[in-house]
């Protein structure tokens, strides 16, 4: 009875002494697990850059567009201001209308009769949805990566935790002992690994529904300013026929 209680103090005392800190969890841990570690604090960093990068971002593209709309709605010359910023759009809304005042250029005059006239009209139409689509391509670059994040690192996390428990059954198998002593440090490791894949993926998947969500709204606002400023063209072709 005495050495049972002995054994079990001296258990206790073991366990009590192992250091559960994340920097000696990692330095436990086997090659596997470490790799698993490793892949998931990179991913977690690179998201965390790609969130902050797209927020300030999205922030400088809104504020540039609005000043933008407010130079365009002014009243003043659309050829003036064509002038000053066809050389550098800063901002996807400048570059649309950049692009279609210089298809306009590009015809005798800015205006066609009839079919040219139709013609003009849908060149324009169309380069606008290209360079639309060009300047959305940019903007949205990097969200794929997010949404990859999101989906793969629990399974990533998963993986390392199924391999500390492989590595925790094989420490008890070997010393054939069954205390926490002997388990407890596979499964944190184990633990450890999941936790990392949530703590990568969490955030990842609340970034990607909102930057997603606020570059749908950018789009819309790009579309409707195309289709407005189509209009203003239209109507100077057809009062130049």
């Amino acid at each position: 009875m005495e050495n049972q209680i002995v054994d079990t103090v001296t258990l206790g005392g073991s366990v009590a002494d192992l250091d559960f800190s994340l920097i000696a969890l990692f330095l436990r841990a086997d090659l596997v697990v470490k790799s698993v570690i490793i892949v998931l604090l990179l991913a977690s960093v690179w998201c965390w850059a790609i969130i902050f990068q797209k927020w300030f971002s999205m922030r400088r593209l809104n504020s540039r567009s609005n000043e933008f709309e407010k130079v365009f709605w002014s009243g003043n010359s659309l050829d003036d201001l064509f002038d000053r910023i066809s050389q550098q759009p800063r901002d996807p809304m400048s570059a649309i209308f950049a692009a279609a005042m210089r298809e306009w250029r590009r015809s005798p005059g800015g205006q066609g009769t009839g079919g040219a006239a139709v013609g003009l009209a849908a060149r324009i139409d169309r380069v606008m949805q290209i360079t639309m689509a060009r300047e959305m391509d940019r903007t949205e670059r990097y969200m794929t990566f997010l949404a990859t994040t999101g989906v793969t690192a629990p399974f990533i996390g998963l993986f390392g935790t199924v391999w500390g428990i492989m590595n925790s059954f094989q420490s008890i198998a070997l010393s054939k002992n069954t205390s926490l002593a002997v388990v407890a440090p596979g499964i944190a490791e184990a633990l450890f690994a999941t936790a990392l894949g949530l703590l990568a993926a969490i955030p990842a998947v609340i970034a990607y529904n909102k930057l997603s969500r606020d570059l749908d709204r950018y789009a819309g606002r790009l579309e409707s300013f195309s289709g407005e400023f189509g209009a203003i063209l239209s109507r100077e072709l057809d009062t130049g026929e």
